[in-house]
């Protein structure tokens, strides 16, 4: 069983930073998809970066520029890396892997199936 655990959210003011870490149990195949996402109270889920297992990454508008996504493979670790943070950043931050992939579908359009269990994201103005 695949397991995902988040840490490094927190309460920061706008303009700040935060680097969040999601820890990945094991990778089942070598060519996978792990997005963050983030959902704010009485909004929908947004994706707001992925990245795949050969380094290409996709961002939402809303973060491009702001966010940086990678992974170390070493540790079988996920980070994003959040700059100049906004009051509308704020939500509860999930990362997400979908692993054994289909050619040719963008990891955007996956259904993930392992998540972790979020961390918090908190920007005051």
């Amino acid at each position: 069983q695949v397991q995902l655990v988040e840490s490094g959210g927190g309460s920061v003011q706008s303009g700040g930073s935060l680097r969040l870490s999601c820890a990945v149990s094991a990778y089942t195949y070598s060519d996978y998809c792990t997005v963050w996402f983030r959902q704010a109270p009485g909004k929908e889920r947004e994706g707001v970066a992925f990245i795949d297992s050969d380094g290409s990454t996709t961002y939402a508008e809303s973060v491009k520029g702001r966010f940086t996504i990678s992974q170390d493979n070493a540790k079988n670790t996920l980070y994003l890396q959040m700059n100049s943070l906004k009051p509308e950043d704020t939500g509860m931050y999930y990362c997400a892997a979908e692993m054994g992939l289909n050619g040719g579908t963008l990891c955007m359009e996956y259904e993930y199936n392992y998540w972790g269990q979020g961390t918090q994201v908190t920007v005051s103005s």
